[in-house]
C-alpha cells in the first residue's frame, strides 16, 4: 500500500509505492519494503544537518527549505518562488526581484545599501553623485593635540568642499585624507577647502560662498579696519589711485611730498622741512630693515663708509660719468700716459700699456732698462750651424764658409755648448743656434761622471771625462750611466 506524503500545512506532496524510492524533493522518500533503505536514511539526515551545503542550489525545493550557500557564505530559504538571504543583504550589481519589505541589497557595482519598502529600493548610503560618494559625512578627526573633534564634511563626488565644525582646531598629520583635500586650519563653523592657515583666512582656489552677507571681517584679505573710512583708520590701496599734480604730502608735519613738477611730467619726491634728507630703506629675504642710502642737500651719499654696492656684478651701469674719481677701480679700458689715454695688451703692440698674457709672461719689442736677475743659467749668442744641433752638444770654430761651429771632437779648442734655455740671448736676430758660452747648462756626456770632475769634447760633440785639449767644463751632478746622457756641467770654456 503505498505511502501518502503530506506537507506541514496538510496538503499532499507525493505518494511513495511500495519497494520505490520517490526523488519529488531533494531528500528521497523510501517506499515500504524498499531493500537498501539504511544509505538513504543517513544520507537524507546529513543533507538536513549541513543544510545542503554547495556552491550550487538545491534542484527540487520547496517552499521553507533552507540551503547554506558556500560559494558566498550565506544561509538562504526557499520562499516558493527564489532563493532569499536570510540575514544581511542581497549581492549583486543589478536590482534583485522577489523581495519583502525591509529587505537589503548592497549594489556591488557601486557599493551602495538599499532598502526594500515593498514598492522599490530606497537608498540608504553612501549617496552618490557622477561617478563618486556626495553626502554630507559625520566624521571624527584628531587635532594637533590627538584630541578627537567631531565635524560635518560636505563631499561630492569624493571631493570635500568645506567642513563644519563648533570650535577651531589644526589637523594631526595622521589626518592625511582632509590635508589632501586641502585642510590643515578647521575653523569654528564654515571652513572652505584650501583655506588654510598661511593665508589667513584667504581661500588659495576658486571655492567661494555666493550670495549676500550683512557683514565681514575681511574683504580681498584685508581687515575690515583697514579700508578708507569716514574716521581714523589705515588705508591699504590695491589698484592705481589718481592725485592731482600736487601730489600727496606724508607725515604729521607734511614733511615729504610726492608730486609732479611745474612742467607737468617731471614726477618729484622731495623732503620740504628744511635740513632734512631723504632716506632710502629696504628689508632684506631675512627680514631685516637696512638703511641703504641717504640723499642730503650735499648729494647722493651711502649709509654707512665702505658698505653698499652701486650695480652687481650681474647688473652695472653703462656709463658714469664724472670729472674725478676718487678710489679704486678693478677695471680700466685705458690709462692715462702724460696726455694720452692707452689700452692695455698682451702683445708687442705700439702704444699700448703692457700687460702679462695667460702664462704670465710679458711681451716687447725692445726692453730698456736694467734687470737684477734672470730665469735661465747661461749666456749666449747665435752661431750658424750646418745642421740643427742637438742641446749639449760641445761645438768648436770650423773651416767651412757657410757656417761657422760644427761639433766638437778632442783636437779642438771648444767654444761653448749648444744652449736648451739660455738667461741672456746675444746677437739674436742672426741666424744660427744659440751657443752657451758661460753658465752652467746640460752637456751631452758619454760614460760615468763624478760631481767636480773635468769633461771633454770626444767626438761629434759628445764629452767625456778622458782629458783632451777640448775642455768643456765642470760636472755638477755624479752620474754612473756608461751611456750617453744630459749632465750639468759649469762651462770653462
Amino acid at each position: 500500500m503505498a505511502y501518502a506524503i503530506d506537507r506541514y500545512n496538510n496538503t499532499l506532496l507525493t505518494s511513495v509505492e511500495d519497494g520505490t524510492v520517490d526523488q519529488t524533493t531533494d531528500l528521497k522518500f523510501i517506499g515500504k519494503n524498499y531493500a537498501g533503505y539504511g544509505e538513504i536514511q543517513n544520507e537524507n539526515f546529513l543533507f538536513l544537518l549541513e543544510n545542503f551545503s554547495g556552491a550550487n542550489q538545491p534542484a527540487r525545493p520547496i517552499s521553507g527549505q533552507v540551503w547554506f550557500d558556500s560559494g558566498t557564505s550565506k544561509l538562504k530559504f526557499y520562499d516558493g518562488t527564489k532563493w532569499r538571504t536570510t540575514g544581511g543583504a542581497e549581492i549583486g550589481a543589478t536590482q534583485p526581484t522577489g523581495l519583502a519589505i525591509g529587505d537589503f541589497w548592497w549594489d556591488s557595482g557601486n557599493d551602495q545599501l538599499y532598502v526594500y519598502n515593498s514598492t522599490a529600493f530606497v537608498l540608504i548610503g553612501p549617496q552618490n553623485a557622477g561617478e563618486g560618494v556626495t553626502q554630507m559625512s559625520s566624521l571624527e578627526v584628531l587635532d594637533t593635540t590627538s584630541a578627537t573633534r567631531g565635524i560635518i564634511a560636505s563631499v561630492i563626488e569624493d571631493e570635500t568642499i568645506f567642513v563644519i565644525s563648533p570650535i577651531a582646531f589644526d589637523l594631526n598629520a595622521s589626518q592625511t585624507a582632509l590635508i589632501a583635500q586641502g585642510f590643515d586650519r578647521i575653523n569654528k563653523g564654515i571652513t572652505l577647502r584650501n583655506t588654510k592657515l598661511a593665508t589667513a583666512g584667504v581661500t588659495s582656489t576658486t571655492d567661494r560662498f555666493h550670495g549676500t552677507a550683512t557683514n565681514a571681517e575681511k574683504l580681498g584679505g584685508i581687515a575690515a579696519a583697514n579700508f578708507v573710512q569716514t574716521g581714523a583708520g589705515n588705508t591699504v590701496f590695491t589698484s592705481a589711485v589718481e592725485f592731482p599734480d600736487a601730489g600727496a604730502l606724508i607725515g604729521d608735519s607734511n614733511d615729504l611730498q610726492i608730486k609732479i613738477d611745474t612742467n607737468g611730467f617731471d614726477g618729484v619726491i622731495q623732503n620740504v622741512t628744511n635740513n632734512g634728507v631723504i632716506k632710502l630703506k629696504v628689508t632684506s629675504g631675512a627680514g631685516t630693515l637696512t638703511h641703504v642710502g641717504t640723499v642730503a642737500a650735499t648729494g647722493l651719499l651711502p649709509a654707512a663708509d665702505n658698505t653698499f654696492t652701486l650695480g652687481s656684478a650681474s647688473l652695472g651701469w653703462s656709463n658714469v660719468y664724472a670729472t674725478n674719481f676718487t678710489g679704486e677701480a678693478s677695471k680700466a679700458a685705458t690709462l692715462r700716459v702724460g696726455s694720452d689715454f692707452r689700452s692695455a695688451s698682451s702683445s708687442a703692440t705700439n702704444n699700448t700699456v703692457a700687460v702679462r698674457d695667460a702664462t704670465g709672461n710679458i711681451a716687447a719689442n725692445l726692453f730698456q732698462g736694467t734687470a737684477t736677475q734672470a730665469r735661465f743659467a747661461d749666456l749666449a749668442e747665435k752661431y750658424s750651424t750646418a745642421e740643427e744641433l742637438a742641446p749639449g752638444t760641445a761645438v768648436a770654430v770650423c773651416g767651412h764658409e757657410d757656417h761657422e761651429v760644427e761639433p766638437a771632437k778632442a783636437s779642438n779648442h771648444c767654444i761653448g755648448v749648444v744652449s736648451t734655455d739660455p738667461a741672456y740671448m746675444m746677437n739674436s736676430e742672426a741666424n744660427g743656434q744659440y751657443i752657451g758660452l758661460k753658465g752652467r747648462l746640460p752637456v751631452r756626456v758619454k760614460g760615468a761622471v763624478k760631481k767636480g770632475q773635468a769633461v771633454y769634447a770626444m767626438a761629434d760633440g759628445v764629452s767625456t771625462t778622458i782629458a783632451t785639449t777640448a775642455l768643456v767644463g765642470v760636472a755638477l751632478e755624479s752620474n754612473a750611466d756608461e751611456s750617453e746622457k744630459l749632465v750639468e756641467c759649469v762651462l770653462k770654456v
